[in-house]
């Protein structure tokens, strides 16, 4: 797109919206992250067997190390997004693949599950988070048309990388054991170095930053100098105060706000799609890593059990593709489309337990495959529809901060219930309930966003009516003289 943002500072800015050209190496990137990141916790499941044998230890306990690993994502999104913004994408992504790469080697050399814990869960989190998000925030900003096609063809990554990963896992442990394929693990993440050098320094993103910050300032002395209605108690203004110190304390959390957004913990609409972020997360973690020993327990030999998690991959490609491109067709409201896949993806795990065969086990993994990429493929479209593509960053950071409770307790929970009932298939029925019970918010925000929409018709109704009555009034006095 040739369209451009004036600002007062920093000139012309180039507007982010670029939906081509070096776009598409920035999408290429991301698809790689996805890659390491979330196709390797994916595919996980098959060093869980191994790791839950070696160390003779409970499902529960084992499932932490995917699970810190998750949480440590969502916790460290914030810390990812501000230091992007305050250094530049690309370093922190270099530095986020050294720690993933650093975390899984020394892992290898673990001599019980805490040191697991401590690095293939926490170092290999705080990596994967360095990683992930500046690379999806970038994406966001390069693409605007075409940005659900291009979060859906980014996050295909994971797919692929799952498909490829988990045979590939299988036949590494086979070889050299699980230690040995957590070395080789850890030689292959440190691709994401290549990845953060994709991310090329781009001089809107700054000017795009002045230009916000200016009409953020801007803002700040309209509404000081109208005298309106704040809702911060600091903000009010004081006629005995400096306005000298009054402009200080705007640029000062004009500033703060440009690495960390803090207001979005105010916004609703935010934080309702947040709720639904925590119960999504309980259940989107545990059947990816259950699957694997699911089929096992029920007598499926071990690479017909890899096998299922590469059929779930495939599928997952094909509906994160074609669903990302239904979402930019905007036949229906892109908040719909995710809370119908939400739906149908808990019913798909709630249904898994009646899966026993290999068939069976093979058609549950293509269902569970195909609605769980309509899902993911749209779920960040919607946070930019949210908060709008200039905050997307912060959202992102504070998106998954919030959302970092059900990913750190879903797998353990599921886990309990496994050791509990002796049976792999209760943990898919809690991912099930847990997936309905955040599409609820997903349909409370659908509520809101009509509410918002017609609010903002009936003020826009109310405006022409007192324009028209403005030309009216001024008709009849031209009239008379």
């Amino acid at each position: 797109m040739d369209s451009r943002v004036k600002g007062q500072k920093g000139g012309v800015a180039v507007s982010p919206a670029l939906d081509g050209g070096y776009a598409w190496f920035i999408s290429l990137s991301c698809f790689l992250v996805f890659g390491l990141t979330f196709g390797v916790i994916k595919a996980f499941g098959v060093f869980y067997v191994e790791i839950h044998q070696y160390f003779e230890t409970t499902a529960t306990e084992t499932s932490w190390i995917t699970s810190i690993a998750v949480a440590t994502i969502h916790i460290v999104a914030p810390v990812a997004s501000a230091l992007s913004a305050r250094y530049s994408h690309r370093s922190v992504v270099i530095i986020g693949g050294l720690i993933c790469s650093l975390g899984v080697v020394i892992g290898a050399f673990a001599r019980n599950l805490v040191e697991l814990y401590l690095t293939v869960g926490f170092l290999n989190g705080l990596g994967y988070a360095l990683t992930w998000t500046p690379t999806v925030t970038m994406l966001g900003l390069y693409f605007e048309k075409k940005r659900p096609v291009a979060n859906a063809l980014a996050s295909a990554g994971e797919c692929i990388l799952t498909f490829v990963l988990t045979p590939m896992f299988q036949l590494l442990i086979d070889s050299y054991s699980w230690r040995g394929a957590l070395l080789i693990l850890g030689g292959l993440q440190l691709n994401l170095c290549v990845c953060g050098m994709l991310l090329r320094p781009l001089k809107f993103t700054r000017d795009l930053t002045c230009v916000s910050e200016v009409k953020a300032e801007e803002q700040d002395e309209l509404r000081i100098s109208e005298g309106s209605d704040l809702e911060d108690p600091e903000e009010i203004p004081n006629s005995t105060e400096d306005p000298n110190c009054r402009t200080k304390r705007a640029q000062i959390r004009t500033k703060i706000r440009r690495y960390v957004d803090y207001t979005l913990i105010t916004n609703a609409r935010f934080m309702v799609y947040s709720m639904f972020g925590v119960f999504a997360a309980l259940g989107f973690f545990a059947p990816a890593l259950f699957l694997f020993p699911y089929a096992r327990s029920k007598g499926i030999e071990e690479y017909q059990a890899a096998a299922l998690m590469s059929i779930s991959a495939v599928l997952d490609l094909f509906a994160r593709v074609f669903f990302g491109w239904v979402a930019n067709l905007r036949l229906v409201e892109t908040v719909q489309q995710l809370t119908a896949t939400v739906i149908l993806l808990g019913t798909v795990l709630l249904l898994c337990p009646l899966a026993s065969s290999f068939p069976e086990l093979v058609a549950f993994s293509a269902a569970y495959g195909l609605v769980y990429g309509a899902t993911v493929s749209i779920h960040i479209t919607v946070l930019a529809e949210v908060v709008g593509v200039h905050r997307l960053g912060s959202a992102l950071g504070f998106f998954m901060l919030i959302r970092s409770s059900g990913g750190l307790f879903g797998p353990p929970i599921a886990g309990f219930f496994i050791d509990k009932m002796s049976d792999y298939g209760t943990g898919f029925i809690m991912a099930g309930v847990a997936l309905i019970v955040s599409a609820l918010f997903l349909l409370l925000l659908h509520q809101m966003n009509r509410r918002g929409q017609g609010s903002s018709t009936k003020n826009h109704d109310k405006h022409t009516d007192k324009m028209g009555q403005s030309l009216r009034s001024e008709a009849k006095e031209l009239g008379m003289t």
